[in-house]
Order: C-alpha cells, then sequence, then structure tokens
C-alpha cells in the first residue's frame, strides 16, 4: 500500500530506455566482419565517431527541456520508445510497445491549423482520453467549420465587429446587422462556468450567433483559445463590459422585466433595442423562462447582441423548443454525447494548468492497471470527513465492486501470480475522505491480493471561487478524474458533471445525504453521459400552462441525482 499523501508540489521521477533492437552501433558490431582490411576498420571507426557525437549532441540540447518536452521530441526522432497510457504489449509476450493510433483531431471535432506548442492539451489530451464514446456526426464537423469562418469574419478587432460596436453605440439598429453576438458573463464556480459556456456555445451554433466571452477573473489563465485566428474573448472596451455585475432581474433591458412590462414591441418595423440581457440563472422567474419558447426566440433573433448570465446547464430544453429540434437531431443523432463533444471541442487547459495534469498522472497514475476516481463534494455545513457519508462511499465502493474489500484477520497476503494495482483517485475539499481510505489499505490486505495506492492532488478546505491557482488545481483534477478507468461523483455536483462528461464515463452517483443520514441505496449508476439541468421551467408554452417538463419528449426525462432536474437521455438511456 502506497501512503503518501501526493500533492501537486511533489515531483515526478520518470525515465526512459533506449530502444537496442534499433540501434545501429550494435547492429554494425553484428554484423561487422572483422579483417585486415585497414580502410574497413578506419570506416568503422569513422562511423562510430559520428553516432557518438549525434547521442552526445543530443543530450546536451536535451538536457536543460522539461520532460514531457524531452518525450515527444525523443518520439518524432525514433530514438526511444515512448509509451503512453494507450499503448499495450505485444501478441508475442514481447516488451516492444503497441502504439494505439490516436487521431488528434478527433475524427475532424477540432480544427486545424493551431500552433500546438502554445497549447499542449489540445492535441496531446488524446493520449491520456479513451476514444470518444461516439463518433461526431458529419453534420456537426461541418457546423463547427461553418463556425469558425464566421467567428473569424465577425469576431473581436475584426471590421464587422467594429462596425457593429458602432452602431451598439448610436442605437440605431434596424433590420438585420451583418453580425449577431451571443455574450456570455463569467459567473458562478468553475464547473457552472464550464457548463453554462457549453450551453451558450450551442445556443449561439442554432441562431447564428457569435459566441463573446468575458474573460472575468481567469477564464485566459485557465483555457486555451478554441477558435482559429480570432479570439473569442470580449473585448474590455465593449461600451457595457463595465456594467455586467449590475445586471439582474430588475435592470431595464432584462428580457423578463421588458416582458413583464410590456416594453417587448414585435413591430418588424420599428427600432430594435441594441441588447437584451437574458437572466437565466436559478433564481429566474416565469418571464425570465420565456426565453426557451418559440415565440420569444423568434423575437429575440432579432436583437443583434444578446448578454447572457446563467448557472444551469439548460441544453435539454433547447430540445423542447420546436425550431431548434430538427436541428439539434442533425447535429446531436446520439442525444447524450452533447457535453461530450462540446466539452472536448472547447475546453483545452492552459500550459500550466497541462503541466499539473500531466505531472500527478505520470507521477502516480500512469503505471496502474486500474484507475478509480472518486469525486466528494458536501453540501452540509461543518468541517469532515462526516461518518455517515464517509460509510456511504464505502458502502457504495464494495456493493458495486469498484474496489476489494479488506482482509482484517490477516496481516499480508501472498497471492500467486502478479498482483494487480489500483490508483485511486480523490477529489474533496477535505483531507479526511483520503485519509480514511489511505489508512484501511495501508493498515489491511485486501481478500485477493490488490496493492492499492490512494491519491489527494489538493486539499482546499474550502471552495475559493475564481482565486488563480485554486482554480487552476480545480480544473487539473476534472481532467485527472476523467482520465480514470471508473468514476464516482457526488449527486449535484457540477464538478463531478463535468469530469464524467469530458471523459465519456458513466459515474455511480453517490446520492445526497438527508438528515446527517447516508442514503440507502447509496449510490446509482448513471443511465446518461449528460450533465443535469437543476432548475427548469415547468411550462408547457403552446398550452401556456404548467406541466411536467419530463413528459414532452422520450429523450428528456428526469435527472437521477436532481429528482425535479432535467437530463438528455440516448435510446432506451444507454449508449
Amino acid at each position: 500500500m502506497k501512503r503518501l499523501n501526493r500533492s501537486f508540489n511533489d515531483q515526478p521521477h520518470e525515465s526512459v530506455s533506449l530502444d537496442r533492437e534499433n540501434n545501429p552501433v550494435s547492429n554494425m558490431v553484428s554484423e561487422a566482419r572483422w579483417g585486415l582490411n585497414p580502410m574497413r576498420f578506419m570506416g568503422f571507426v569513422f562511423v562510430c565517431l559520428m553516432v557518438l557525437t549525434v547521442v552526445f549532441s543530443a543530450s546536451v540540447i536535451l538536457r536543460d527541456l522539461p520532460f514531457d518536452s524531452r518525450l515527444r521530441i525523443l518520439a518524432e526522432a525514433r530514438l526511444f520508445d515512448v509509451i503512453p497510457p494507450n499503448a499495450r504489449v505485444s501478441e508475442d509476450g514481447s516488451h516492444r510497445p503497441v502504439m494505439l493510433q490516436k487521431d488528434k483531431l478527433l475524427g475532424g471535432l477540432l480544427p486545424s491549423g493551431f500552433d500546438e506548442r502554445s497549447c499542449l492539451s489540445r492535441h496531446e489530451s488524446v493520449l491520456y482520453h479513451k476514444e470518444l464514446r461516439q463518433k461526431p456526426s458529419s453534420y456537426l464537423i461541418s457546423r463547427l467549420r461553418n463556425y469558425e469562418a464566421l467567428h473569424k469574419r465577425c469576431g473581436p478587432h475584426t471590421e464587422l465587429y467594429n462596425r457593429s460596436v458602432e452602431l451598439f453605440k448610436s442605437g440605431q439598429y434596424r433590420g438585420s446587422a451583418d453580425c449577431n453576438y451571443l455574450v456570455w458573463i463569467s459567473y458562478s464556480g468553475l464547473g457552472n462556468r464550464i457548463l453554462t459556456l457549453a450551453s451558450a456555445f450551442l445556443y449561439a451554433l442554432l441562431t447564428n450567433r457569435v459566441l463573446l466571452v468575458d474573460p472575468g477573473v481567469n477564464m485566459p489563465d485557465l483555457f486555451c483559445e478554441p477558435f482559429p485566428d480570432v479570439s473569442w474573448l470580449l473585448p474590455p472596451d465593449f461600451p457595457i463590459f463595465s456594467k455586467f455585475s449590475t445586471f439582474d432581474q430588475k435592470s431595464p433591458h432584462c428580457y423578463g422585466y421588458m416582458v413583464k412590462n410590456d416594453i417587448v414591441g414585435n413591430s418588424s418595423g420599428s427600432i430594435v433595442p441594441p441588447f437584451i440581457y437574458l437572466h437565466l440563472a436559478h433564481d429566474y422567474d416565469d418571464q425570465d423562462k420565456l426565453f426557451f419558447c418559440d415565440e420569444d426566440q423568434s423575437f429575440l433573433q432579432k436583437i443583434p447582441w444578446l448578454v447572457m448570465r446563467t448557472d444551469n446547464y439548460f441544453v435539454p430544453f433547447l430540445f423542447l423548443i420546436p425550431s431548434f429540434e430538427q436541428e439539434l437531431n442533425n447535429l446531436f443523432p446520439e442525444k447524450e454525447t452533447i457535453f461530450h463533444f462540446l466539452s472536448r471541442y472547447l475546453f483545452h487547459p492552459t500550459n500550466s494548468v497541462w503541466g499539473l495534469v500531466m505531472r500527478y498522472y505520470q507521477a502516480y497514475l500512469a503505471q496502474a492497471d486500474e484507475k478509480l476516481g472518486i469525486q466528494i463534494r458536501v453540501f452540509d455545513t461543518g468541517v469532515g470527513p462526516f461518518k455517515y457519508f464517509l460509510d456511504q462511499i464505502f458502502t457504495c465502493t464494495m456493493k458495486e465492486n469498484l474496489l476489494p474489500r479488506i482482509n482484517r484477520g490477516e496481516p499480508i497476503i501472498n497471492p500467486s501470480g502478479k498482483q494487480k494495482t489500483i490508483a485511486v483517485l480523490i477529489t474533496s475539499l477535505s483531507p479526511g475522505y483520503f485519509e480514511e481510505f489511505r489508512n484501511m489499505y495501508w493498515e489491511h490486505p485486501t481478500v485477493t491480493g490488490e496493492i492499492v495506492g490512494v491519491y489527494q492532488p489538493s486539499q482546499e478546505k474550502h471552495q475559493q471561487t475564481e482565486k488563480l491557482m485554486h482554480d487552476r488545481k480545480a480544473l487539473a483534477e476534472m481532467y485527472l478524474l476523467s482520465l480514470t478507468d471508473k468514476l464516482v461523483t457526488s449527486a449535484w455536483s457540477t464538478f463531478g458533471y463535468v469530469a464524467h462528461g469530458l471523459g465519456g464515463l458513466k459515474p455511480w452517483i453517490l446520492y445526497k445525504p438527508e438528515n446527517k443520514t447516508a442514503h440507502n441505496p447509496p449510490c446509482v449508476r448513471a443511465a446518461s453521459l449528460e450533465p443535469c439541468f437543476h432548475a427548469p421551467p415547468y411550462y408547457d408554452c403552446k398550452k401556456k400552462t404548467g406541466t411536467d417538463t419530463s413528459k414532452i419528449v422520450p429523450h428528456v426525462r428526469h435527472c437521477e441525482d436532481v429528482s425535479w432536474g432535467l437530463k438528455l437521455f440516448g435510446h432506451n438511456g444507454e449508449l
């Protein structure tokens, strides 16, 4: 049992091995025929000196490079066998790696043309993630390329963008604009920001708008630019940039407020307002929720600039808007892959975050035969760990055979054959849950002889929204969880939604404890990859009456962890 708490500050010890089978010197020695011919001997000596010179020069050049860079260069040069996590042993039993071919553009999902060194995760993550659960549809790929062209034409600092900003300042919009925009306001915790940004992008794709991102405190420090050539970040000189923090449901430009006060006009010849604020956060009211009605979408389509604040993953409800339904079906024939595809398309950690991911993975997870992630989010107040939740986690992992049982009666187990190694990655604000798991597998052997190592990258004690290093570690932990083979997540947690969506994993979801009592059953296996929409409307736009919106279409149903929430499901709830 490995018993040290591994943190992001620990340094890994890595090595590479020389491929002796392809070494030109050893081949030359074995094949050389020694004779008395001095010219042949001198030729051999000359070749040896050349090889030694090349090796010495390479060692000097590579000596000061980061380890990941050395591996990448050596792999390209074919001097060493570099074995990423997706390599396997050859069928003849030798230790030569059989490299699995990986498509770094994910079947066309990602655009080409980026400088790979500026954002290593964009193309390196494919070496560590599992294959995409499904192939992206050719229609989705085509629409993404079209969107990238639109973004390049209308994005920040382009001629069309500058013209749109001038019209915005004058307020003299009539008819259709050259480019329409959706501005996403940075709001709430990191998990919420990722989910809502994916929702906003899909809405922009459906309505032919250019998505512009409020940088907030640290978004550019966390994520690379997803689109070629032109940034997705809203310039700070945008006319109302400084007013975003003041927008709420009582703002004169809030759509719900305008509906409530009969300010919304439908005359096609009238001057339209330059922008409308969409309040789609958890506290939105019935008028704000009219955003999800077709009639209101027809009006919003005329508005050049929409500014959105939300902490909800509202994608499921887009399927209940009739004018979007066919386009969504064309984009995503398999409904529950939406966030899986969009997250892999949009969210590429910056090199500073990717360094955290790779160093930790290589040091503590890469060599394990099996990797289990456990994401723990507790909503009860007080200092953890809470015994009732700890017992619930133990019960879930044992009942579902995710972890081996321990043998309390024997001090040591000597199984025959090679011992299986299991790496357990725990993410939690509290160190207590990690310590309990670590001590259990340190103090007792497993019944079947597995070696279990337990690791927790960070112990932040409490959530520190928009603090840079805290968010860097949080994003790194989401990615690390997404690289595991099996995953346990906590109910209601957007952090967990992001992790299993990125990895294409159907997690075991720990039910939320009630009244400080462990839930029975302790967990449930998710039937869908999709996140949950926590605060959906319960309104039938056609009938203009309240209704259970989980009953309208078969692929939008209630969530496993939030009984009133909505999520998307595939055919029969399975992939």
